[in-house]
């Protein structure tokens, strides 16, 4: 643990998020829940009105349409997470080897305005349950405008020839800070870690242990937990969104090999497969721009087109900290929806054809079920505009009874994971999302060829 100078004590972080328990979150909490209830009597009270609007739209053409277009997509939703359901119930994670068969990993952390939270992401991993003579890690300062350089400086002092820091001649990106990460590494595996992140001690052996065991490993995805959960009531409710995306959601793609993305907070590469792509993935293009986001996204595509397994391990547990103000919540969400819209793009141009030996049926219906969310935003937002306009209250009552029915399926996953209490959080995160964050996919696809990390600013304007 690092130590106190001025009284040579040893000095125990409160890493890990504890539920700051205010009254005005049972206010909230329950008047979400109020809200989605008295929506399910409305619509209960309102049937006759449910049945006139059915009747109007099966009299012409257009309502036919929708009603068709809006029972498939119901259905392929419905099949889709049954699907997932059926790939998670047969998930386990992998357990961790031996320390003699651990591969030599190289941690590599870029960091850009991250002031003192670098130095907790540093110590963290510094105790991690790893051989040290068997871990090497990496810290980059990319241009920082703050004390980022001292706080890592501070983290060497105490930790000696156990890190190496260096520092970017200027701000460059995040990509390539990690490029020359790579190019120092000594290690077999490379794992990346984001400088506001902590791990638990037995998270790196966790997240290593896949690639010992399955030589078809390329890859493998951390479990992303938020930290700063006490802070403010956005990461108290992004809490559960993270952990049904990452438990449920990956943990299904995991089964088939094919985990979509891995994450930025904390992955795993094999050093052979990342330096076969590290060039395309410098030079990545997209409309004639070099890329400078997506660079998790990008990386895992190009391993899975190499025929690789990425995998998720639902035992290498990473907590980070996320946006707590609702401005640069949705800058984080356009960065991220951006770099799907460009990554479906790439991964379509691979997915269906012969990628791998392995069955390629998972991974394209994975693909097909991302598409989907890019190819309904539009009409989906004008619809709800005019369904606003014209059958207001018939609209929200039903809106807020589907929210209710969906963020009901989370909240179950969360208890039985968790707990109940946190998991309530996942009924007034529907509600903000859909009035709040609805615009984000149709303004991505708009802006898609847009440069720029949009967050990265200095910790006091976070």
């Amino acid at each position: 643990m690092p130590s106190d100078k001025h009284t040579n004590k040893k000095v125990t972080y409160s890493y890990y998020p504890k539920s700051p328990g205010r009254v005005q979150d049972f206010v909230i909490l329950l008047g979400a829940i109020l809200v989605m209830v008295g929506a399910a009597f409305v619509v209960y009270i309102m049937q006759p009105y449910f049945g006139e609007l059915h009747l109007e739209r099966m009299n012409n053409s257009w309502g036919i349409a929708l009603i068709v277009v809006g029972t498939a997509l119901l259905i392929f939703k419905i099949c889709f997470l049954s699907y997932i359901l059926f790939l998670y119930l047969r998930y386990r994670s992998v357990k961790s080897v031996s320390d003699d068969r651990l591969p030599i990993s190289t941690v590599i952390v870029p960091a850009y305005n991250e002031g003192e939270l670098v130095y907790r992401t540093l110590m963290s991993l510094a105790q991690s349950n790893y051989p040290h003579e068997k871990l090497q890690l990496i810290s980059i300062d990319d241009g920082s405008k703050d004390d980022t350089w001292e706080w890592m400086q501070k983290a060497k002092a105490e930790l000696g020839e156990r890190l190496a820091i260096y520092q970017q001649p200027h701000n460059q990106g995040k990509r390539h800070a990690l490029y020359r990460g790579f190019n120092l590494a000594i290690g077999d595996v490379f794992v990346t870690v984001d400088s506001d992140s902590i791990v638990k001690r037995d998270t790196l052996r966790n997240l290593v242990s896949p690639f010992v065991l399955d030589e078809k490993c390329g890859a493998v995805a951390g479990n992303v937990r938020v930290l700063n959960t006490r802070n403010a009531m956005i990461p108290r409710m992004l809490n559960v969104s993270f952990t049904f995306s990452f438990e449920f959601i990956r943990s299904a793609q995991s089964k088939l090999g094919s985990v979509l993305c891995t994450p930025g907070a904390l992955a795993a590469y094999r050093k052979d497969v990342v330096m076969v792509c590290l060039p395309d993935w410098m030079n990545q293009t997209f409309m004639g721009q070099l890329s400078d986001i997506g660079e998790d996204r990008a990386m895992t595509n190009m391993i899975l087109k190499q025929g690789y397994h990425v995998l998720f391990q639902r035992n290498a547990y990473v907590y980070t900290n996320i946006p707590e103000k609702y401005k640069s919540l949705y800058k984080m969400f356009i960065r991220w929806e951006r770099s799907n819209i460009r990554e479906n793009i790439a991964m379509s141009k691979f997915a269906f054809g012969k990628f791998r030996e392995e069955s390629r049926i998972g991974p394209r219906i994975l693909l097909l079920d991302q598409w989907l969310k890019v190819f309904v935003a539009y009409p989906g937002m004008l619809l709800m505009f005019f369904l606003i306009c014209t059958h207001p209250v018939l609209f929200l009552s039903s809106a807020f009874l589907s929210m209710f029915i969906f963020s009901s399926i989370q909240v179950f996953f969360y208890t039985k994971r968790h707990n109940l209490p946190e998991s309530l959080w996942a009924y007034p995160y529907s509600i903000f999302y859909t009035f709040t964050l609805f615009w984000i996919t149709p303004y991505a696809i708009a802006t898609a060829s847009r440069k720029g990390w949009l967050t990265r600013d200095l910790p006091s304007d976070r």
